[in-house]
This record gives C-alpha cells, structure tokens and sequence, in this order.
C-alpha cells in the first residue's frame, strides 16, 4: 500500500489527517504560502495526536536561497521542533548558484539529531535535480517531496519517474502538488512510488468565515473526507 502525507496548517487539520488514515503529517504554517515553520505551541498540540508529525523549517516564503540570520533562525526551530516531541522535520536551502546548500543542511541535519528529515520542494528549482537527489542521498534525507519541476505532480512525472529510478531505493521520492482522489492512483501507477503527499482541503464555508478579512480567494481547511478518499484511492 502507497502511504498518504497530509500537509496541515492547524490542529484540526491534524485531527482531520489522522482521522482519514494518513500515515503521517507535514505540520506548516501559512500553507497559502507554501508552507512556512509552524508555531511552538502547534508544534506540541501536534504531538500529543498519535499520528507522526513533521514540522516544515521554512522562514519565510520565496526561494530558498536564506540569510546566515534566517539560518539561525531555522536551527532554532529544529530544536524546537525536537523538543516539542514531533517525528521529524521538513527541509531544503539553496546555495547562491541555485544548487543544494550542502554545508547547511549539513547543519540542519545535524541539529534534528535522530529526527526523520525529509527534502522538500526545493529540488523542484534547482539546476540539476538529479544532483540534488544524490546530495539528499549523502545526506541522508529519508525521502524528497517533488512536483516534477512542474507546477503540479502529474504534469511532472517524466522526471518523478527518472528520480525513481535514480534513487534505486537508497531514498523515497514522494511526488506532491495537485494530487486528488481522482489522480492519484494513475501517479503512482506511472510512477512506482510508495509514498504521496497531498493537502486533502476544501474551501471554509461562509459560516466559519471572518469576510471582511479573509482573502479574496477564501480560506481552506483539511478535510477528512478526502483524505480518506485518496486512502482508499492508493489502496485499491
């Protein structure tokens, strides 16, 4: 069976993730933004659910090129994320060419200590993604979340399936971005990945929404439902 990852951005998402039977979760804040460090106090909420939580260390949004300060900074929420208890962190910088800061993650690696570690999008805007699956490899990352270089997983899967073989086993390459309960099955069939990861949200209805302050887009919310579905999906 595919394992799901759920990205979430509050504590109900949690709920909603573990209730559909994901296997693990991606704890952000800001998912509208991509995804950014989550709060301390998410953070220990989070742990306390018995499902295995991964906190993204992300500064802020925009490429992934960090200040030596934003460096700092994202060491500090490592330790935080480790002693809030949680399974694991989410990671990914990129040096001044573009390419996988090495020396940083190395860094950052070292800080989570015997915390699970996963590659994030990152290797999507890198010159050579292929390069970078190896420097994850070296690193030793558990697995690498990818869109292909696309903006969506199933426009990417040439290059997820050109990871796969490249990888070989040594690391889990978990495509992610634009995967639904309709989509998913025929990603991994194409693919031969054992793991996807997927957000599972849907729009908040106009009775949990503060109108005049909410963005024009509308907020989203993990949703059980689907997330069960793509469960069911992966493992039919």
């Amino acid at each position: 069976m595919t394992d799901l990852e759920v990205c979430v951005d509050t504590i109900a998402g949690v709920h909603a993730a573990k209730a559909g039977g994901a296997a693990r979760v991606e704890l952000c804040a800001a998912l509208s933004e991509g995804g950014l460090t989550p709060p301390l106090g998410l953070m220990r909420a989070a742990a306390d659910v018995n499902i295995p939580c991964y906190a993204m260390i992300r500064p802020r949004s925009g490429l992934f090129d960090f200040a030596e300060e934003e460096v700092e900074m994202m060491l500090h929420d490592v330790d935080a994320a480790k002693g809030a208890g949680l399974a694991g962190v989410v990671l990914g910088v990129q040096n001044e060419s573009g390419a996988l800061d090495v020396d940083t993650l190395k860094r950052l690696k070292s800080a989570a200590e015997d915390m699970g570690t996963n590659l994030h999008r990152v290797i999507d805007v890198v010159p050579d993604p292929l390069k970078a699956l190896d420097d994850a490899i070296q690193l030793g990352f558990d697995r690498v979340l990818t869109s292909g270089g696309a903006p969506e997983a199933p426009d990417g899967l040439d290059l997820i399936k050109a990871m796969v073989k490249h990888a070989s086993g040594r690391i889990s390459v978990m495509p992610g971005c634009g995967l639904t309960p309709d989509n998913v099955a025929q990603v991994v069939a194409e693919t031969g990945v054992t793991e996807v990861h997927a957000a599972c949200t849907i729009p908040v209805s106009d009775i949990e929404t503060f109108s005049d302050f909410d963005p024009p887009t509308g907020r989203m919310k993990t949703d059980a439902d689907t997330v069960r579905r793509m469960v069911s999906a992966l493992s039919a």
